[in-house]
């Protein structure tokens, strides 16, 4: 399973955030770490989302690598980077059980 992305630069994300400058939005990072982490853990449901913080841009075609750590039973932290370059932090509030 790969840890990583890349939003592609005609990715419609991009249309007017930022015109002549695109950078991807924070929203579409998060939907990827969500995304590989409930690919991940299927048994679970992500609750909440904390401690959030955007550190540097990410530029449509860069390849950004999502690097998860247990931090407490219930909760896994995430980094975001490219390359050697701490993109975006944060943590993910689970529960055992998917809502329906």
């Amino acid at each position: 399973m790969g840890t990583s992305f890349t939003i592609p630069c005609d990715h419609p994300c991009l249309e007017g955030h930022f015109r002549g400058n695109p950078i991807v939005p924070g929203v579409v990072i998060l939907d990827e770490v969500a995304g590989l982490l409930s690919k991940m853990q299927p048994e679970s449901h992500i609750v909440a989302v904390t401690q959030v913080k955007f550190l540097s841009t990410l530029q449509p075609d860069e390849v950004c690598e999502i690097r998860f750590s247990p931090c407490r039973a219930a909760s896994q932290k995430f980094e975001c980077h490219v390359g050697e370059r701490l993109v975006a932090t944060g943590a993910l509030i689970l529960s055992p059980e998917r809502g329906e």
